[in-house]
């Protein structure tokens, strides 16, 4: 999935005022300037969350070990770039780009075979322009000055 740790996170809030927090990655260029990496997958995990939407500990902790496999596997054979993780509003949403949405499926579903049976939705759509990143990062970057 891009083997570096060059990762952000900031708080946004839901459009009904419910805490996200956003962490997205940096130096993804090789990924982004391939114009084969032009499909949007977005992998949404529906959960039932503590009073402020966020996950509980043994969802959360799940969440990490899912992360983990993901990170995994794709590191292996980098068919895919996870750029952006989304939580709260009692949902997780990871937002990669892709190559080719049959062997992302392959792929998913090798790295997540180890775990029981998740509620998943995943859905696909072209975006050669990477419109979503580009928004995510224009929207909760945290940068650091040398001031």
């Amino acid at each position: 999935m891009a083997n570096n740790d060059d990762w952000w996170t900031s708080p946004t809030e839901a459009e009904n005022g419910s805490l996200i927090m956003v962490t997205g990655r940096r130096n993804i260029e090789k990924f982004r300037n391939n114009p084969k990496f032009s499909i949007r997958v977005e992998v949404t995990w529906k959960y039932e969350g503590e009073a402020n939407g966020m996950p509980d500990v043994a969802t959360s902790e799940l969440m990490g070990e899912v992360q983990d496999a993901l990170a995994a596997t794709f590191d292996k054979d980098p068919v895919a770039v996870l750029t952006g993780i989304y939580t709260g509003d009692n949902r997780r949403d990871w937002v990669f780009y892709t190559l080719s949405t049959h062997i992302f499926q392959k792929k998913i579903n090798e790295a997540l075979a180890q775990f029981p049976v998740l509620t998943l939705e995943i859905y696909a759509e072209n975006d050669p322009d990477w419109a979503e990143y580009t928004e995510m990062r224009e929207l909760s970057e945290v940068t650091v000055s040398d001031d």
